[in-house]
């Protein structure tokens, strides 16, 4: 008498789970990392753009006591942190602090405008992170 001998196929998810999850973990950690870092960089760079940010940013470069303590070019030096709130573009608000260097240190610009069709800064400082002095930008 002959064995009788049938093969049974496994199922296409019996051959393929051992790398089929780990890739599929993977792929879902991949996703979710790379849409926190577009909303990162997308806040980032709206902050950056800002009318704000730019009017803030060419005051401390053309100031002779920020220069003189920096050095040129002034330029920025990492991440803004803040917030910016605005509505139409008529209006809003922000409060930022954005790292700067030179060619001689580093410093902190504290930015804190409302607009109102234009923005109106109400502070304005430079925070000299070597000597720790504060140089308020509004004082003319």
């Amino acid at each position: 008498m002959e064995d009788d001998y049938v093969e049974v196929r496994k199922s296409w998810w019996e051959r393929n789970w051992k790398w089929f999850v780990p890739t599929g973990c993977v792929s879902i950690l991949l996703i979710f990392v790379v849409f926190i870092a577009s909303i990162f960089f997308g806040v980032t760079s709206m902050m950056t753009n800002s009318d704000a940010y730019k009017g803030a940013m060419t005051e401390v470069q053309k100031n002779k006591l920020v220069i003189e303590k920096l050095g040129t070019p002034i330029e920025d030096d990492g991440m803004t942190s803040g917030s910016i709130n605005t509505t139409n573009n008529d209006s809003g608000n922000c409060n930022l602090q954005i790292p700067i260097k030179g060619p001689k240190g580093k410093a902190t610009l504290f930015v804190v405008a409302e607009k109102k069709g234009t923005w109106k800064y109400s502070e304005m400082t430079v925070f000299v992170k070597a000597t720790k002095e504060e140089i308020d930008l509004l004082k003319k």
